[in-house]
């Protein structure tokens, strides 16, 4: 497979590749102040949202993971709807949508992040329920294959156990690897011109909301390049499959389906057999929507993740 045509692929279920801010980016839209930062970790913020303080001690805990490249903002318009009954954390990796990428700036990424994860759930003392998307949600499947305790329920949006398979569903980890440095070292050295040409064809594939495309460019030109990029190796590199049948946290997944560009049949049974082996999932697609569910459809992703919080 040529390397841009892998890229694309990717794309379709990351957020758009990132550079540095040397890259001209666009201007976002404008936004209320965001609440303070409760959590400075080395590897993530978190931001704390929800009910009135009288109310919050008894309010459920529920941690929010955004994707590849993005602001914790993803979740702004869910998370004015869900903190008036629940206690929200809402997590913001190092490194991506103009963050200082402090420890993220070079080596390993994704399990540092599980285990401060684990870590900042276990010293509060809670047992959330964890909402993931892209690279947020394969987060949260490795927290609750290695920290069971930590989850109380999950849910997953628009995220693969096994990202590789978006270049070759029957590849392995090692057949994968060489394809994946090769993106890796393309998109870290492309030349800014050239990105934000290809950044424009492939968000649509992300975003099928035209308005709502602009913020999403902003977050990810804005991303350090080297936190994103080694992020996304470790995504393409990290396969779950083989834990799948373990976990035994319920756990629901949400998954885009655009019928003007993708086949149903395919998107139906890449998702079913990529979590076939995992016992208590529920899955759920999504109609008319691309990669960012939350955006796309508001209103059912709120109806959904509304009935998963409940259950």
């Amino acid at each position: 497979m040529k390397i841009r045509a892998t890229v694309f692929a990717v794309a379709l279920l990351a957020c758009p590749f990132a550079f540095s801010q040397t890259t001209p980016a666009a201007t976002p839209a404008a936004a209320a102040p965001a609440p303070a930062i409760a959590f400075r970790g080395e590897r993530f913020f978190v931001y704390d949202e929800g009910p009135p303080a009288a109310a919050a001690a008894s309010a459920p805990d529920v941690i929010l993971i955004p994707g590849l490249g993005c602001s914790h903002d993803v979740w702004k318009a869910e998370a004015a709807k869900l903190s008036p009954h629940y206690r929200l954390h809402i997590v913001q990796i190092r490194g991506f949508a103009g963050y200082p990428a402090g420890a993220n700036a070079s080596g390993p990424l994704m399990q540092p992040i599980v285990t401060e994860l684990a870590k900042y759930i276990e010293d509060a003392k809670m047992h959330p329920a964890i909402i993931g998307h892209s690279l947020g949600g394969t987060l949260g499947l490795m927290l609750a294959d290695q920290h069971p305790q930590d989850v109380a329920k999950l849910m997953l949006v628009d995220a693969l156990p096994f990202l590789g398979i978006e270049i070759d569903p029957k590849a392995t980890v090692d057949e994968i690897k060489p394809e994946a440095e090769q993106i890796r070292t393309s998109i870290r050295d492309e030349p800014a011109p050239n990105f934000l040409h290809e950044e424009n064809a492939s968000i649509a594939g992300l975003v099928k909301t035209p308005e709502k495309r602009p913020q999403v460019v902003f977050w990810s030109v804005n991303s350090d390049r080297h936190t994103f990029t080694n992020a996304i190796y470790e995504d393409l590199t990290t396969d779950l499959r083989p834990d799948l049948a373990k976990i035994e946290t319920p756990t629901t997944l949400l998954y885009a389906y655009d019928a003007g560009a993708q086949s149903q049949i395919e998107i139906d049974n890449t998702n079913h057999q990529a979590y076939a082996k995992m016992p208590h999932i529920q899955l759920i697609r999504v109609d008319n929507s691309a990669h960012f569910i939350m955006l796309d459809q508001p209103q059912k992703f709120d109806d959904l993740v509304q009935q998963f919080l409940a259950h």
